[in-house]
């Protein structure tokens, strides 16, 4: 069973938007999609709420995320 965690960043003045341009820019975000067990790793901006981005990160199973999430 895959285990989602949906994430939301919210800032003033672009910082969001600047927080996933960073994430892509730099590779990290390539680096976690690429990570065994990672299903999805995608950023969507709320209509309603333009200083608010949505993070959805989606890993196959509770152990491929907590692997990930015990690393240094």
């Amino acid at each position: 069973m895959s285990l989602t965690v949906n994430l939301y960043y919210t800032g003033e003045h672009g910082s969001a938007r600047e927080f996933v341009r960073e994430m892509e820019g730099s590779g990290i975000a390539a680096a976690i999609r690429a990570e065994s067990g990672n299903e999805k790793y995608d950023y969507f901006q709320s209509l309603n709420e333009p200083e608010t981005i949505l993070l959805i990160d989606q890993w196959r199973d509770q152990k491929a995320w907590t692997i990930i999430m015990l690393r240094p």
